[in-house]
């Protein structure tokens, strides 16, 4: 079971990403609106793993990662990325990320790369 900060714009998502990782055992222990506020959180919180959307307002996910591998280079961030950003998940894996998860979310793949971070 890991402790996880979900990170997306969309409540909806959130909400979802949320469900699926409960019910795969493990805790959500916040979540963020936008890269400024999963930057903060990660720094309360200390997760195990953080899922991250990359288009967000304020400070976007790719940003977001950057961020949090100097100040943590051990983190975790799995991405969240919709159909089509095949070349924003490839400046996040760059920028840190260990793997990435495409919307709309399957439970298997989510599963998957959950185990492959964890």
């Amino acid at each position: 079971m890991a402790r996880i900060l979900v990170t997306d714009d969309a409540a909806f998502m959130r909400m979802q990403l949320k469900d699926i990782l409960t019910k795969l055992g493990h805790e959500v222990v916040g979540e963020a609106e936008n890269g400024k506020v999963a930057l903060e959180k990660y720094q309360d919180l200390q997760p195990e793993l953080v899922t991250m959307d990359i288009t967000m307002p304020e400070m976007n996910g790719i940003e977001a990662v950057k961020e949090i591998k100097k100040l943590h280079t051990d983190a975790k961030v799995i991405m969240c990325s919709a159909m089509g950003q095949q070349g924003m998940v490839v400046d996040a894996i760059k920028a840190g990320a260990i793997d990435f998860i495409v919307k709309p979310f399957s439970h298997d793949r989510i599963k998957e790369a959950l185990e492959k971070a964890i």
